[in-house]
């Protein structure tokens, strides 16, 4: 597939994609089970990763046995992925460097991230002042993903078609609701598996260079 020589906008998905917090999230995830008397597969937790926060704390709640409402439930697991983000911020191989020669190529980026923007600060903060010129987070809108309405909103917010963007996505999900926008996604698969469809370009890991990015397109 070859969608443009330039895209006007490249749209990055947050967990598994600019950082590998999935780890996180499965070790809280099991604790607040475990907690609750419940049981938690790896299976299970790969159901979640992508997916609304709100949706997986109802997940949460029906699969696991956590008897506390959805809301509360991604309270806690936010507070617990706070914890170790704070400590330790796990970029993805490439991304840093990627997001760098992006803006040294003067090319707009947007994070749109089913992840509350009180979690997303201290990836923010890790990074250099205007990384993102435009964030969208699953608590700043009605829909998360896999519907389309976070990546219009980001393509929105930047001014620019969403048929004209790039979006980068590690899951199912994610890619669902970029296609769905009008994007062209380079799905780079972490922990789970993404299955091949129409708008989707398939890489085993970040580009590092926005060449290189181009040249994954098939530029």
């Amino acid at each position: 597939m070859s969608p443009r020589t330039e895209p006007a906008a490249v749209l990055w998905d947050m967990d598994g994609t600019l950082v590998d917090t999935e780890p996180y999230w499965i070790e809280v995830e099991h604790a607040l089970v475990e907690a609750h008397g419940g049981t938690w597969t790896h299976a299970d937790a790969m159901n979640l990763v992508g997916n609304d926060l709100i949706e997986s704390g109802r997940y949460l709640r029906e699969v696991g046995g956590v008897d506390l409402e959805p809301a509360e439930i991604v309270e806690i697991l936010l507070d617990g992925v706070i914890e170790h983000i704070t400590r330790e911020v796990p970029w993805r191989p490439g991304a840093v460097e990627l997001l760098a020669d992006l803006a040294a190529h003067g090319v707009p980026c947007a994070l749109v991230t089913m992840s509350y923007r009180r979690f997303v600060k201290p990836v923010l903060d890790a990074l250099p002042v205007g990384s993102f010129d435009v964030v969208v987070t699953g608590d700043a809108v009605t829909q998360g993903k896999p519907h389309p309405e976070p990546y219009l909103k980001a393509a929105t917010l930047l001014g620019v078609e969403p048929a004209a963007t790039v979006a980068i996505e590690d899951s199912n999900t994610g890619a669902r609701s970029a296609v769905a926008a009008g994007c062209t996604v380079l799905v780079v698969p972490n922990h789970v598996p993404v299955l091949d469809g129409e708008g989707r370009v398939f890489a085993d890991t970040l580009p590092s260079s926005w060449r290189t990015l181009l040249d994954a397109l098939g530029s």
